[in-house]
């Protein structure tokens, strides 16, 4: 076992990598109480050095810890995508006054920062549904932290006691759902379920709701109606760099853990590899029509209440919603295109909306504001 153990780290090395940082992260931080600017350092070499330990994995292809993990292609792109997310926030926050007032010690904040993307990079490669909650709950918890960092600001507390509420009950009906697909199956490792649910004859009911449970787990993180409520109350009171983090990192992890789980667990592999890169359910069970609901649902709703949002951060997290909606299009058309362009939405996704929020806190350090009435005349006096 040992022996086994000490091969599967070998695939580990990235996750062992953001461990490492998230302790010298702490170390530094109670070396150096006066400045945070060591912390920051350290995490974003620690970061750089992840990056650098993921780009190896591009041609890996194996399963460590008992089928816990995988290391694949598909975890790689996920991977790159949250690592690249937590660098330029990381740089985001060098420059944001938000964060960086007299008299806050800054510390907690980088290696919370660290955490949350440790928890994001193993939902991206859990192939266990122990696993996923883990990773999940990793990641809200950090989170939940994180949202309510200024604490002075008056609706900080607020967004982050409506995200813990909404992240406990999606937690809650996720693990519910879990548990029923353990009780039909007599397995949490997603291949096996996969098996038993091909070669047995299974209350196609039961699997519904088993299945529509555990989505509300997935649907709560990429920001999906209807499980998208704390989306705008956060990223309104979070501070602008972590409502960035999470509007990509975040909703990264989510869909990749959502995609694995759909493609394995409820895909006739038999059948699908005789249909040139289509995907055939197990037995008629047709989850494919719950998805597509909430993808029309998220893009609807998503677009419609921003058009009457004042904020720019309000109407950036609706926008969000809507985005999530779009990317469900690609898993709903059960192809291999259809995830191809999920990737390729996530890459301009990225740049886009980062670039977005990099904008509203630029111009935030300046006039104090996210109202969008303050944008006014904001060519004329700063036209570059």
């Amino acid at each position: 076992m040992t022996e086994q153990i000490l091969k599967d780290l070998q695939f580990f090395y990235p996750e062992v990598a953001l461990t490492v940082t998230l302790l010298l992260a702490i170390i530094t931080d109670l070396m150096f109480r006066r400045s945070w600017k060591p912390v920051a350092t350290v995490v974003a070499l620690g970061l750089i050095v992840t990056g650098a330990l993921v780009l190896r994995q591009g041609e890996m292809h194996a399963s460590i810890f008992g089928n816990m993990i995988a290391v694949d292609s598909f975890a790689f792109f996920f991977k790159l995508v949250i690592i690249l997310s937590a660098i330029l926030i990381v740089v985001f926050s060098l420059g944001s006054n938000e964060l960086n007032t007299q008299g806050r010690r800054l510390g907690e904040y980088y290696f919370l920062l660290v955490a949350l993307t440790l928890g994001m990079v193993l939902m991206a490669g859990a192939s266990n549904l122990l696993m996923m909650y883990l990773a999940l709950e990793l990641s809200s918890i950090t989170s939940y932290i994180l949202v309510g960092y200024t604490r002075e600001a008056q609706d900080s507390s607020e967004a982050s006691l409506k995200y813990v509420i909404y992240g406990a009950l999606s937690s809650g009906l996720m693990l519910y759902g879990i548990s029923i697909i353990y009780g039909i199956t007599g397995s949490l490792d997603i291949y096996t379920i996969n098996r038993v649910l091909g070669n047995s004859n299974v209350n196609q009911l039961v699997l519904l709701i088993a299945g529509v449970l555990t989505i509300a787990g997935f649907g709560y993180k990429i920001s999906a109606v209807p499980f998208h409520f704390w989306t705008p109350d956060v990223y309104e009171g979070a501070p602008i760099t972590i409502t960035a983090f999470l509007s990509v990192a975040s909703k990264a992890g989510g869909f990749a853990m959502m995609i694995r789980f759909f493609k394995v667990t409820f895909i006739d592999t038999t059948i699908a590899s005789q249909h040139l890169g289509g995907w055939m359910s197990i037995k008629g069970f047709d989850w494919v029509a719950v998805v597509a609901a909430i993808s029309v649902l998220t893009m609807t709703l998503g677009n419609l209440v921003a058009v009457w949002q004042n904020n720019m951060k309000r109407l950036l997290a609706y926008s969000s919603i809507a985005h999530a909606g779009y990317m469900l299009m690609g898993l709903v058309v059960l192809n291999n295109e259809g995830l191809s362009a999920i990737l390729i939405y996530f890459v301009i996704y990225l740049f886009m909306n980062l670039g977005a929020f990099y904008i509203v806190m630029l111009i935030a350090n300046k006039t104090g504001s996210e109202d969008i009435e303050d944008y006014k005349g904001i060519g004329p006096k700063a036209p570059f």
